[in-house]
């Protein structure tokens, strides 16, 4: 059985996200999401909340699992039994920060290949930090996330 795991924050999950995550799953017999408690990002949802959404939003594609993770990705790799870590790719400086990311791990262990996925010309403007930025301005995201998100961030950045 081939396992990947796809790493992230998803601070939130996007529109984004899981065109990569459906497109590895269409790739891989099994694919972890893996949420990264990225405790010095100081992330706007916590790590609990994080994969909650996440699992809601991938409920629908059946090869999908979503599990928190705290440390090194290559750790958690080996404890799940995975040898594929699918990433996508939206701009050049995407390539930079995850090819180095992609040497290192397999540095740190020799079993573990890195697949790239190329977003598609609608996503490749589209992070999770720009969501959250527009969403604290009172913008609309409906297009940007899953519903399950859009309700949690509207939820977040409520007025009272």
């Amino acid at each position: 059985m081939k396992r990947a795991i796809t790493p992230g924050t998803f601070d939130p999950i996007t529109e984004g996200h899981l065109d990569v995550i459906s497109r590895a799953a269409q790739l891989m017999d099994e694919v972890v999401v893996a949420v990264a408690a990225s405790h010095k990002k100081h992330p706007l949802f916590s790590l609990e909340e994080r994969t909650a959404l996440v699992r809601k939003a991938c409920a629908h594609i059946p090869n999908v699992t979503v599990q928190p993770f705290d440390g090194l990705l290559v750790d958690f790799a080996q404890e799940i039994d995975a040898h594929v870590v699918v990433k996508g790719l939206r701009a050049i400086t995407d390539f930079e920060y995850e090819f180095q990311m992609a040497a290192l791990n397999q540095q740190l262990d020799y079993e573990l290949e890195t697949v790239f996925i190329m977003s598609p010309p609608q996503y490749m403007y589209l992070s999770s930090s720009i969501v959250r930025e527009i969403a604290s301005l009172s913008g609309d995201v409906a297009q940007f996330v899953p519903p399950c998100v859009l309700e949690a961030l509207q939820e977040k950045f409520a007025t009272n």
